[in-house]
């Protein structure tokens, strides 16, 4: 069964080895790292300060087998009333699996019932088909934006597709 608990930093080297290529690492991040490849001292810098923040919350999955998964959630909004899920990525040797979908649902459960959210949201490049799969399989829906949320990665343009629920999935 998985299970979230907060981040510790001895999951830093579990959650960066996940990671594939500077492409999928990008996907990943988008610009919240300056360098590729990152480091377990990268991630344990860049999370340093947060643990004693209220509106930021990265978190680890666990299961029978370890470390499974990872994501941040973080309030938007001064009344704390929205979530934003990011960092989401899952063990890269059991994708595919519906870990991410499992993964995604217990954040958001976790945001409504702890965190009293009354939305979450989410962002998700128009070029990552699978994470695009697994957010609208675990019960997100599309959000038509006035102004699409674009990145420019390798000389190109990442269109970013934003997502929502307002109830638990």
């Amino acid at each position: 069964m998985l299970r979230l608990r907060p981040y510790k930093d001895c999951d830093a080297e579990a959650i960066v080895s996940w990671i594939g290529g500077e492409r999928a690492f990008r996907q990943w991040c988008a610009d919240r790292y300056d360098s590729y490849p990152v480091t377990a001292d990268d991630l344990i810098e860049h999370y340093r300060g947060t643990a004693c923040s209220d509106a930021f919350f990265p978190m680890t999955a666990f299961d029978e087998k370890g470390v499974a998964g990872h994501l941040i959630l973080r309030f938007t909004d001064e009344e704390k009333s929205v979530v934003r899920l990011g960092f989401v990525i899952v063990d890269s040797s059991r994708r595919g699996t519906g870990l991410g979908k499992e993964l995604v649902k217990l954040a958001v459960r976790y945001a409504f019932e702890f965190l009293g959210a009354k939305k979450v949201t989410l962002g998700v490049f128009e070029n990552n088909a699978p994470a695009l799969h697994c957010y609208l399989a675990a019960g997100f829906k599309t959000v038509e934006a006035d102004e699409q949320e674009s990145y420019r990665i390798f000389g190109e343009e990442w269109k970013c597709t934003e997502l929502e629920t307002d109830s638990p999935l």
